[in-house]
């Protein structure tokens, strides 16, 4: 059985995450929001915990925390094996792989394994549901961040790509962008 909401807080409050800082808040805060506006957005437990544990491992661009790869299968027994799987590749894309997918109109989709230099190739279903991860994670922090600009357009049409609520949820946000601050 996949552990509760409560166990999920209780082990990343057990790595300290909440001591670590992110987007002028704690890690573990950004954790949560975007556990909790996936659950807004209608998307399953999976992907509601991958969303939870999007940058576990460390991303890219975020390595203020990284829990160590051999810790895989506990986070697994945690949170499932679609959504441990689709945690690790938000860890460890290459995000230009992903901005290249993100422009293809259809799959199979491949994303470059920033760690291991592999290609995952992903099916249009998983290839969504990281789009829904990685949109998700970056709306719950682009206000804080004031960073409008970062991979604006790759963020923009991944929000196209996925339409619906992803996409209201991208207008919301970029709604709020400050005048001048592009």
């Amino acid at each position: 059985m996949l552990a509760s909401f409560d166990e999920l807080i209780a082990f990343l409050s057990g790595l300290g995450t909440e001591r670590i800082a992110h987007t002028e808040g704690s890690f573990l805060g950004h954790l949560i929001g975007v556990y909790r506006d996936l659950k807004s957005w209608g998307c399953d437990e999976a992907l509601c915990c991958a969303g939870m544990f999007h940058s576990i491992y460390g991303t890219e661009r975020f390595q203020k925390f990284a829990l160590p790869l051999e810790r895989r299968d506990e986070v697994r027994r945690l949170i499932g094996e679609r959504a441990e799987r689709l945690a690790y590749i938000n860890c460890a894309m290459d995000r230009q792989s992903f901005d290249r997918a993100v422009e293809q109109s259809a799959g199979p989709y491949a994303i470059t394994d920033r760690i291991t230099q592999q290609q995952i190739t992903l099916s249009t279903d998983e290839f969504d549901d990281l789009c829904r991860v990685h949109l998700c994670d970056w709306l719950e922090q682009v206000p804080r961040s004031r960073h409008w600009d970062y991979r604006r357009s790759a963020y923009r049409q991944t929000a196209a790509r996925l339409g619906g609520v992803a996409q209201r949820a991208y207008d919301a946000v970029f709604a709020t962008e400050p005048i001048g601050s592009a």
